[in-house]
């Protein structure tokens, strides 16, 4: 049967197939599966489907399941492909092969002790690298704690009703770009009104 990328299951030495990055989706997916298969896991790249996304603003790479078929997918996102440099890249498969490989053995699949164990084997980093700057920064005045974050959730909406995630103080959040900062609810719609007005 003919492989709709074009690849053989010929190994290959870790390169790209072709030019780094690549130009289109195609050439993504066929560069991303010919890799795949001189990983060292237990997974069949060709039994997982391969997807690009457009619409991906920040994780490099996502690794979906349907319980119902048994189906493997692996997401890689488009603009981290023309982001990242090639052994970055190949480092996102190689995580997202981590999760394929637990949702074909145990059905489920996370960054517990058992995707780490498969994740410094194949020296890769237990989260996925993002591929945009954050717009958002929560730091701790008290431990110099910091979290990156890409969407207002309520960590960044309402502070006051969170804590640091390392001494339990209170954190300020910091929208990077313009350098406003807020410690509550009301410090964020008053930020959010000068960061729309200006």
């Amino acid at each position: 049967m003919g492989d709709p990328d074009g690849v053989s299951d010929r190994q290959h030495d870790g390169e790209p197939l072709g030019s780094w990055p690549p130009t289109d989706e195609s050439e993504l997916r066929a560069q991303s599966r010919a890799y795949a298969h001189t990983v060292d896991i237990d997974v069949d790249p060709d039994a997982c489907s391969w997807e690009v996304s457009r619409r991906a603003k920040r994780r490099a790479g996502a690794c979906l399941f349907d319980p119902a078929t048994g189906t493997v997918t692996v997401r890689l996102a488009w603009r981290a492909a023309r982001t990242f440099a090639w052994p970055a890249f190949a480092a996102v498969v190689r995580h997202e092969l981590v999760h394929a490989w637990e949702y074909r053995e145990f059905g489920e699949a996370g960054h517990g002790p058992r995707f780490r164990e498969q994740a410094d084997r194949l020296d890769v980093e237990s989260t996925c690298p993002t591929f945009t700057a954050p717009r958002l920064r929560l730091d701790c005045p008290n431990c110099e704690w910091t979290a990156d974050r890409h969407r207002a959730s309520v960590a960044v909406t309402e502070p006051e009703n969170r804590r640091c995630g390392s001494c339990g103080g209170r954190y300020e959040v910091e929208h990077v770009a313009s350098g406003e900062r807020w410690r509550t609810n009301a410090g964020y719609r008053g930020a959010r009104e000068r960061i729309e007005e200006g």
